[in-house]
């Protein structure tokens, strides 16, 4: 008992450990002479300076015109256009290109490791591309790896976008790949399989529990060689948007039949992702829902590509329907927001998505809105992401050339930044 008196009095003595140092605030940073792309994303400022402190914007005005804080770092990006960080509404970041390896192969035979370190990759990518936020729909069978992922960019223990994480995607039994194998053999999954709204139910509070920011949903897919059906019933696609509004979350819908769509909608999702055989009579319900249409153009392109056909031949089917879904959905007026479904293609090259939406009808300031305000919109963040304005995050890019004449000068950033952190400087 002494002893255990004498050791208290030892330790009250003690000086008490202080506390771990709360790392230094970044100095302001101060991008002067820019052309600057006007919050509305109509037309360009010319010779604006933005200032930005602790990661957001605090102050855009004319070129000398802010005062700046004392140790304020200063960049010229006198001959570029400044546009807010661009926004991937559909990614998914645990895919490399098909032609490189079928998806069969990647989701039954790459490890999970290599997978994740090949993801940190294309994270990187995709930043340095200009595109400083994506919401990734499904890991296609690396379970939770998405969360790890954009926990570790949060973290700064790598470079890359803002993640949006759906982790697993949730499916219908008998509807989805890897498939055709020899019924006896359990194969494993590239989503999360459920029947009846209680299992859909519980697939979204495990996926919740795990990390998701989003739930994914496929409405419809192949069930038979070339024939793609609905698969998920209305009611179970509803207890999924029902569980997830619980949480203060949205469902995004895999959809491309007619009918697909109608009982994704009907459910209440917030997004149809690729939406082919969209209706002018769907996307008007779309439209009075408040649902968004997420086209993956690029993606579609990226297919017939690696099915032999070459740019500048006859369009396949495929690409004529696109094609044909896109100036339909363009004249309807519903929400079209950017997302190419890259990982069918190499990350990095999103602004493919972007250049078909000019080349199928868009105008190029429609383009770069889907990409910024509309998808900021959609995702619920429009109050700190998708402008150049005070209070939002210091998400940027500065291209050479004028991006409201030719969207193809978002292709070569020569600046990022995100939350104020340069991550390329190309100049």
């Amino acid at each position: 008992m002494k002893r255990l008196v004498v050791l208290a009095l030892l330790l009250a003595s003690m000086p008490a450990l202080a506390a771990p140092a709360a790392p230094p605030a970044p100095a302001p940073l101060l991008l002067t002479s820019a052309r600057v792309l006007d919050p509305a994303g109509d037309r360009l400022l010319d010779g604006r300076d933005v200032l930005i402190e602790n990661g957001r914007i605090t102050d855009v005005g004319p070129t000398g015109t802010l005062p700046a804080p004392a140790g304020t770092r200063k960049i010229d990006l006198a001959g570029l256009t400044l546009i807010p960080g661009l926004i991937e509404m559909h990614s998914h970041l645990l895919l490399h290109p098909y032609d490189e390896t079928p998806w069969d192969d990647q989701v039954l035979k790459e490890p999970l490791e290599l997978r994740t370190i090949r993801a940190v990759v294309a994270a990187k990518a995709t930043l340095e591309a200009g595109f400083t936020t994506v919401r990734d729909l499904g890991t296609e069978g690396a379970g939770f790896a998405d969360v790890a992922l954009r926990d570790a960019i949060t973290q700064r223990m790598i470079p890359g976008p803002r993640v949006l994480a759906a982790t697993r995607a949730i499916v219908a039994t008998g509807s989805y790949g890897p498939a055709g194998f020899d019924p006896r053999w359990d194969i494993p999954k590239g989503a999360q399989v459920v029947d009846g709204p209680v299992e859909m139910r519980k697939a979204v509070r495990q996926q919740i529990a795990a990390g998701a920011d989003w739930i994914k949903v496929y409405a419809d897919y192949r069930r038979r060689p070339g024939i793609t059906t609905p698969t998920l019933t209305q009611e179970e696609m509803a207890a999924a948007v029902d569980e997830a509004r619980s949480a203060g979350l949205l469902v995004a819908a895999h959809a491309y039949t007619e009918e697909g769509i109608r009982r994704a909608v009907l459910a209440g999702v917030k997004t149809i992702e690729h939406g082919t055989s969209v209706t002018d009579e769907l996307l008007a319900l779309m439209k009075q829902k408040g649902v968004a249409l997420i086209p993956t153009l690029a993606a579609t392109e990226a297919v017939s590509r690696y099915a032999g056909w070459k740019p500048g031949e006859p369009e396949p089917q495929r690409v004529k329907e696109t094609r044909e879904m896109f100036a339909r959905a363009l004249k309807s007026g519903v929400t079209l927001a950017n997302g190419s479904d890259v990982g069918v293609f190499a990350h990095g090259k999103n602004a493919r998505e972007l250049e078909l939406m000019v080349a199928y009808g868009m105008s190029p300031a429609q383009a770069l809105r889907a990409a910024t305000i509309t998808a900021a919109a959609v995702l619920r963040k429009d109050q700190e992401l998708g402008r150049i304005a005070p209070g939002y995050f210091a998400d940027l890019v500065a291209v050479k050339g004028n991006p409201l004449a030719d969207i193809a000068v978002i292709e070569q950033p020569a600046v990022v930044l995100k939350e104020g952190q340069i991550a390329l400087d190309r100049r």
